[in-house]
């Protein structure tokens, strides 16, 4: 096993499951500020992504009254991508979209890839 693979979720034998959310750019940043607010840290917009998709998790928990272990990945800085914030900041943001035929095209060229 290579060193620190032990710490990967797919390395875990405990029942899991994996989601896969798509959100909106000025919901990313909501959130990252949510959680600047709450933690103290400034997380990357990557980071803010996963943010974002653990606190919608967290709410339809809390809505149908369920328990959930709910992880996600914070990582790296911000340093880089404050213009981001900046434009979010100043409404200079706005949510994209893609044609969902668009969607289907790439996903078709994604490689198979087994999973064991």
């Amino acid at each position: 096993m290579a060193p620190g693979a032990h710490f990967l979720p797919n390395c875990l034998r405990i029942p899991s499951e994996r989601i896969v959310q798509s959100v909106g750019q000025c919901e990313v940043f909501e959130a990252a500020l949510q959680f600047t607010r709450t933690e103290g840290i400034l997380p990357a917009p990557e980071s803010a992504h996963a943010i974002r998709a653990a606190i919608d998790q967290a709410i339809e928990a809390r809505e149908k009254g369920e328990k959930r272990v709910i992880l996600f990945n914070l990582s790296g800085h911000v340093f880089l991508d404050l213009a981001a914030y900046n434009q979010y900041l100043h409404n200079g943001m706005q949510n994209g979209s893609v044609a969902e035929s668009q969607l289907a095209d790439l996903a078709q060229r994604l490689p198979k890839v087994k999973l064991e």
